[in-house]
């Protein structure tokens, strides 16, 4: 039997998103099915508004609805001290532990020459233009990137790059507290904080 068009269309639409299958795709268009209208409606609303409401932030490069988004607009936040992260997801998990007080760059993934993202993909450019900019200049480095083969090269990469231009501006990296291969988005708040305060210098 073959399914009308609308529903082969939908459940492809959702087999590109990762992590689900056909068999999960196929359930969750017919679970949409049965549905009242109003909750389609919406649905399709907010998917639309997921990409025309939202901005990147021109500083930071975190998703935002203004920009400049309101961590690098915010005058309380420490200019001077920067947290490089992978994902806009990393800056909400470290934002939940309320220990930090800077402001973030987000790199938009990590280098993983297998899946063929260099730097020239990243924000990385970016980041380091940031940094010339000596109105507001840097004190600290924190290097976010996850504890796996990715996120290290990346780090080893920005060290090398921070270092060029300038020999004695301060590099961390988030210390203990985080197992090796983890994501930062899915520890806890407590993991997170330790690995803030045990942060060590490159």
């Amino acid at each position: 039997m073959n399914l009308p068009r609308s529903i082969r269309k939908l459940i492809e639409s959702f087999e590109r998103l990762p992590g689900v299958g056909p068999k999960t795709a196929q359930r969750l268009v017919f679970y949409l099915l049965h549905v009242p209208q109003e909750y389609l409606d919406e649905f399709s609303n907010n998917l639309k508004d997921l990409k025309n409401k939202t901005v990147l932030c021109s500083i930071c490069f975190n998703v935002a609805e203004s920009d400049p988004c309101l961590a690098c607009s915010d005058r309380s936040k420490d200019k001077s001290t920067i947290c490089v992260v992978e994902q806009p997801l990393d800056v909400l998990a470290i934002e939940k532990t309320g220990k930090f007080e800077g402001v973030y760059h987000v790199l938009h993934g990590a280098i993983s020459p297998l899946n063929n993202i260099g730097p020239d993909e990243l924000y990385i450019k970016d980041f380091l233009k940031r940094l010339d900019n000596k109105t507001l200049p840097v004190k600290e480095i924190i290097i976010a990137t996850n504890p796996n083969m990715e996120g290290e090269a990346t780090a080893m990469y920005l060290v090398k790059q921070i270092r060029k231009n300038d020999e004695n501006i301060k590099i961390t990296r988030l210390g203990q507290g985080l197992p090796t291969g983890a994501d930062l988005e899915y520890a806890d708040e407590i993991t997170l904080s330790r690995a803030l305060e045990g942060r060590r210098e490159y």
